[in-house]
């Protein structure tokens, strides 16, 4: 060859228009497995724009969520001092006070445990309260009627003009709550909303002792205030009297920052899917390229540079993976229609939909990145191939040396993968873990087929079937499927898997809370006065009562001398300030419970008259605020103060349905103490419940419930929207992992007609063909629906002993029929794809591919 040839620059237009030449026969083919990264750009370009479209919406609807300039809230009334500073703020001021009670209904005798919002003023001064008819959201204030959420009003078939009894009063109801500021439709099906008049709040007789009230006072101001200035002044008086404040921009930053950790989230649902189809793409261009080693051996022949033969092919990927990155980037702007539907429930304002030039131009770069560098780790062996191709038509890595380039690859694929995650997580360990995941579950799959291609050249023999020993001989011919479809399926199967087994356990810890003589329903509230009419009116109603405990609500003033004013002073001491400004429900008895167990230190269960008081404290709570054994402590009950010691820390089970507590004081020191009491009771069925609960708030109206059987159905609920939007995400892998399969056996299939036409030669009929095929897919199918279903075991088993730290039980009826559904599916794509094979004459199918 001539020298100079290869001095020669490398000519741009020439190389385009080879590529497009090359391409010809072949685009079809290329759409094909460039079409695996469209559902993975389209789930980011969705997920971006639904990002921005609420940054733009939490920017501009902050005002309405707090309903105010300045909010503060705390869960005690205001001293003097403080209240003197409270009424000097804001040129109009709204007072709300919240707890929790039971809402009575006459009209259907029902009974429900709410969230009692009491407000006076002109609250909200930004939005409105969303009822029905309009004008109740303001008119309800006039006298003594109520708003009741729309969520209770068609449970208890109640209507406008119905009555609700809260406490010891009646009111009135005079419009349907649809939506309160800053609530989503989630929190409004587990705390449903009453709202009515403060002035009639002391008429109820809910304000009783260890009543947990939520005391909010709402400003507004006519004129221009620096908030930051103001709010920078209130935060040390806040701050010390155990109280919280937000203003229109820390409540657009919170709310900005919890959407934005959804997502991230999200993102990283999406970009998984990506990453699925980057291994289709892969794989098919591996395949493509070994198809093409003829037309680069002879180009090779005709003096064109190994780097020049690299770059044409690499051409057509940029220029696929761009129109796929683009149709991608269409569809995932069509599907952010859907995105606000599917998450209205979490979201307590309105979400427009807009189209996001920013995400798309994300979208877009990303997916053309993504596709080079997968398809680069093939390509690259396009510099290998030499004119003697020509002659030796057989390219095969195997004795070569491993190709510098072929790691950087590997390399650049990692670090995209960890930049890309630290971007949306903003975490450095959070991004390798994340990485390490994916690569542990690749590897993982990876592994078992590789395996099982090496274990089927071991096990076949000459005495099985003939079309056994074909179909299962394609799991490790060249061009076989074995890998990527191990790896695609496996992983789509996992995600689905994971969700059922997650809610399944949920779940299951519930209803084993609620299953048996163990305790699902508490009465709390109970006063002392109250105690045994209370447990004389279970006993009536043919009930257990198995636990009585009584609780006092005291408060931490100092540790080991140290008090909330020295934190501010040094800020070396190492105790949090919320330990002190939180105020804790304690309770005093001898013995441990059932779910308690002494992990260091010595129980005492009665206390010395003339001692320090010993204290046993929850392991938890001892870690946040650096406690250990013999630690002085001094407690404020109901404005006494109480020297005690850690005598001991107990590790709890707070997943048992009972009364825990973070602090337990002995026997004989709090038993004269201001006091309320809680009951625990079993009921068997929801018609005992409903009996039970009437009897109780007819004749105790300030006692709440809690019915296990309604949580059960509110986490049920709640649990299954999450996971529809789960589900919903995780289709996107599930749709790239068919589409993978898709393109990667049709992208073989020239490869496979050329063994089906030598086995229809040899005397094979269409229908031994057909079972060969069957038996391939069948085969890949189940093992990879069912490694997938292991490792989903596996990791659901992690999250439930070391994050949720509960029984691992779960139904493995939803993983059945996945499988079934799975392994049905990769046998008929596998078939479907095999059918011009079937139904023609070898002599043609030959020529039509020559």
């Amino acid at each position: 060859m001539d020298p100079v040839n290869y001095k020669r620059k490398i000519n741009v237009g020439w190389l385009f228009n080879m590529a497009w030449r090359d391409s010809r026969k072949n685009r079809s083919r290329l759409f094909l497995f460039i079409s695996a990264i469209v559902f993975g750009i389209a789930a980011l370009v969705a997920i971006y724009s639904f990002r921005y479209n609420v940054q733009n919406d939490v920017d501009s609807q902050a005002a309405t969520l707090i309903g105010a300039d300045l909010l503060v809230s705390g869960n005690k009334p205001a001293d003097a001092p403080l209240k003197k500073i409270l009424d000097s703020l804001g040129d109009k001021r709204s007072t709300e006070r919240s707890f929790a009670s039971m809402a009575f209904f006459p009209k259907t005798n029902g009974t429900r445990l709410v969230q009692i919002r009491a407000l006076q003023g002109d609250y909200p001064y930004y939005g409105t309260i969303e009822t029905t008819p309009i004008e109740a959201g303001t008119s309800f204030k006039n006298g003594q009627t109520a708003l009741v959420d729309k969520t209770l009003m068609l449970q208890f078939n109640v209507h406008i003009g119905d009555s609700v009894r809260v406490g010891n009063e009646f009111f009135e109801v005079v419009g349907t709550l649809n939506k309160a500021p800053g609530q989503s439709g989630a929190m409004a099906g587990i705390a449903p909303v009453i709202y009515i008049p403060m002035k009639y709040l002391e008429q109820t007789g809910l304000m009783k002792i260890g009543s947990r009230v939520n005391y909010t006072f709402y400003y507004k101001y006519d004129h221009p205030v620096d908030m930051d200035k103001l709010t920078k002044k209130l935060d040390p008086i806040l701050d010390k009297a155990g109280m919280n404040y937000d203003t229109i921009k820390t409540r657009k930053e919170n709310t900005g920052r919890a959407f934005g950790d959804l997502g991230r989230f999200l993102s990283l649902v999406g970009f998984v899917a990506l990453l699925l189809g980057c291994v289709g793409v892969a794989s098919a261009i591996h395949i493509y390229v070994r198809e093409k080693i003829a037309s680069i051996a002879i180009m090779r022949c005709l003096g064109v540079k190994a780097s020049e033969a690299f770059l044409i092919y690499l051409i057509q990927i940029v220029g696929i993976g761009l129109i796929g990155s683009v149709v991608g980037a269409a569809l995932g702007t069509a599907i952010q229609h859907l995105l606000p539907i599917i998450f209205k429930d979490f979201i307590p304002f309105t979400i427009s939909v807009q189209i996001s030039w920013m995400a798309i131009g994300q979208g877009i770069l990303l997916g053309v990145i993504i596709s080079i560098l997968f398809a680069l780790l093939p390509l690259i062996s396009v510099r290998n191939i030499s004119p003697l191709n020509t002659l030796r038509m057989s390219f095969d890595d195997a004795g070569r040396p491993r190709d510098p380039l072929r790691w950087l690859v590997y390399a650049l694929i990692i670090l995209f993968i960890v930049g890309f995650t630290f971007l949306q997580l903003d975490s450095w360990v959070g991004s390798l873990f994340f990485t390490l995941g994916i690569l542990i579950a690749f590897m993982i799959l990876a592994g078992i087929a590789t395996l099982l291609m090496r274990a089927m050249k071991l096990i076949i023999n000459s005495g099985w079937s003939y079309l056994w020993r074909q179909g299962f001989a394609n799991l490790y011919r060249p061009n076989n499927q074995t890998l990527i479809l191990m790896v695609s399926i496996g992983l789509s199967t996992m995600f689905i898997c994971t969700l059922f087994f997650i809610q399944s356990i949920l779940i299951g810890q519930v209803n084993l809370s609620s299953s048996g003589n163990q305790s699902n329903m508490i009465l709390f509230d109970i006063q002392k006065s109250q105690k045994d009419a209370v447990a004389d009116v279970t006993r009536k109603q043919g009930l257990p009562v198995l636990q009585q405990v009584p609780i006092v609500t005291v408060r931490l003033e100092q540790i080991n001398g140290k008090t909330a004013a020295d934190l501010t002073k040094d800020t070396t001491i190492k105790i949090p300030h919320g330990v002190f400004a939180y105020e804790y429900r304690v309770t005093f008895r001898d013995t441990l419970s059932v779910s308690e167990k002494l992990t260091d230190g010595k129980w005492i269960g009665k206390a010395e008259a003339g001692k320090d008081v010993p204290v046993s404290v929850e392991e938890n709570l001892a870690r946040r605020a650096n406690l250990k054994i013999g630690d002085k402590l001094v407690f404020n009950v109901q404005g006494v103060p109480m020297p005690a010691y850690v005598a001991s820390i107990r590790k709890v089970n707070w997943g048992k349905v009972q009364t825990n507590f973070q602090v337990v004081f002995p026997t004989g020191v709090l038993e004269d103490a201001p006091q309320f009491q809680v009951l625990l009771t079993h009921v068997s069925s929801n018609k005992v419940s409903v009996a039970f609960q009437q009897a109780i708030v007819k004749r105790f109206p300030n006692v709440s419930i809690i019915d296990l059987g309604l949580v059960l159905s509110i986490l049920d609920e709640l649990l299954s929207k999450i996971s529809y939007v789960i589900r919903f995400m995780s289709a996107f892998s599930i749709i790239t992992g068919i589409v993978v399969l898709i393109a990667s056996v049709r992208i073989s299939k020239y490869q496979r007609i050329q063994e089906s036409v030598l086995l229809r030669t040899l005397g094979a009929s269409r229908k031994q063909i057909f079972a060969i095929t069957a038996l391939e897919y069948l085969f890949l199918g189940s093992l990879s629906a069912l490694t997938g279903i292991l490792i989903a075991v596996a990791g659901s088993w992690l999250l439930a002993k070391y994050s949720f730290e509960i029984p691992y039980s779960v139904s493995f009826l939803p993983a059945m029929v996945l499988f079934f559904i799975i392994t049905i599916l990769t046998v008929i794509i596998g078939l479907l794809n095999s059918r011009g094979v079937l139904n023609k004459p070898p002599l043609e199918i030959l020529r039509s591919n020559a």
